[in-house]
């Protein structure tokens, strides 16, 4: 995919600098010397051709009270489509792929207490009728900083 100069410039600072307000994307217009519709259109072209995967905040769950936990699963093949089904269907669950390992299906799980973490890994027991599951919580944080400087064209 080609991009030009304001696409750049735009995936710059929307990296880092996304104006918390009622209207980010306005202002983002302003500093790029463009219009609102134009960003807007230029962020929906980029989030369809892939180049943006997601776009919103991240923060710290844990200074906010929450508990989080990767987990894994050994899931029989026929059953993946029925068991992803029942472990998307907690709120919770921010990511769920499927690995190439004896543990094949792995999930992140973020609730409000680590009480809660264990009462949806239970549930999630007794609806698929697997009992294999890893509780892998952190234990140390390493927070990665990356951000692309695309430059200009």
């Amino acid at each position: 995919m080609t991009m030009d100069n304001l696409d750049k410039q735009l995936l710059n600072l929307i990296q880092t600098n996304l104006p918390v307000t009622p209207e980010p994307y306005r202002e983002l217009a302003e500093t790029l010397g463009t219009s609102e519709e134009d960003v807007l259109a230029r962020l929906e072209r980029l989030i369809a051709r892939g180049v943006i995967r997601r776009l919103g905040a991240i923060f710290d769950s844990r200074k906010v009270g929450y508990s989080g936990t990767l987990c894994a699963m050994k899931v029989p093949p026929p059953q993946i489509e029925r068991v992803a089904a029942v472990v998307n269907s907690f709120p919770g669950v921010t990511h769920n792929y499927l690995r190439e390992h004896e543990y094949n299906m792995w999930f992140t799980l973020l609730v409000d207490s680590p009480a809660r973490v264990e009462a949806i890994l239970e549930e999630i027991k007794r609806k698929t009728g697997i009992s294999d599951i890893l509780n892998l919580p952190s234990t140390r944080l390493f927070k990665i900083r990356v951000n692309f400087d695309l430059g200009e064209a």
